[in-house]
């Protein structure tokens, strides 16, 4: 299985705070049968000033780290990238990192605020695709706004925005609201990559295993294993054949 969205990389985020606790999480992962892990901290302007430069460095130093540990898990990274009008000039300068391709366009994994969709978001998602990057929007159900409006997702769907969804919300872990609407989206077919978002070994770990399992139950074996193999790799295959070459 390929993990599309987490923050294993130490100290960059609120995820692993350090070497020790990112080859935790790590190992982990492995024994839960994922073989590559993309590592996506927050970029998060003025809370994680986050950089691509910074992340390949530490990426850098995490993988040396893997290969010393001698766990069996092939990482790469991209960031999360908080909803924010200042990104357009970090667009324009190719400085997203981005998750690799999606239909032609550079896949950036977009994260909306907790709370709302916030106005300008469907502007902003326009923009980013008339400059060669397609949003991915990050865990929507875990969105406060859309669990009471789901409909406000239309327009991005309309854009041909994917959606990367949390594995452990199809299990409850986030609540019964954003439950029922990862099974909503997982039945109508919006889903393009489930992932577990993970930030610790406790309450959101690296474990995509019990989410495939609740998936299966709904849409059978065939669709849910494309959310977290086949899907995840179309996207990332850039990545992870660049770093085995």
């Amino acid at each position: 299985m390929i993990d599309l969205h987490t923050h294993l990389l130490p100290g960059l985020d609120d995820g692993a705070p350090d070497l020790a606790s990112a080859l935790e999480m790590a190992r982990f992962a492995a024994a839960c049968g994922t073989t590559h892990l993309m590592c996506t901290p927050h970029l998060h302007l003025g809370r994680y000033d986050n950089c691509a430069a910074g992340i390949a460095a530490t990426l850098a130093r995490f993988t040396d780290a893997l290969a010393d540990a001698g766990i069996a898990l092939q990482v790469s990274a991209a960031a999360e990238v908080r909803f924010d009008s200042e990104l357009m000039p970090l667009a324009l300068a190719g400085k997203l990192p981005c998750l690799g391709y999606w239909q032609g366009r550079q896949l950036l994994l977009l994260e909306l605020p907790h709370s709302h969709v916030p106005a300008g978001t469907i502007q902003l998602a326009r923009w980013l695709m008339e400059h060669g990057l397609q949003p991915m929007i990050a865990h929507p159900e875990r969105n406060k706004g859309l669990m009471s409006r789901p409909e406000q997702l239309r327009p991005l769907l309309q854009l041909g925005c994917p959606l990367q969804v949390t594995a452990g919300s199809l299990t409850g872990r986030f609540g019964e609201r954003a439950q029922a609407l990862a099974e909503r989206l997982l039945l109508e077919g919006q889903i393009t990559v489930l992932a577990s978002d993970a930030h610790n070994l406790t309450v959101r770990p690296p474990n995509l295993l019990p989410g495939l399992t609740a998936a299966i139950q709904l849409v059978g074996e065939p669709a849910a294993r494309r959310l977290v193999e086949d899907n995840p790799w179309r996207i990332t295959e850039t990545h992870f054949s660049q770093s085995a070459a």
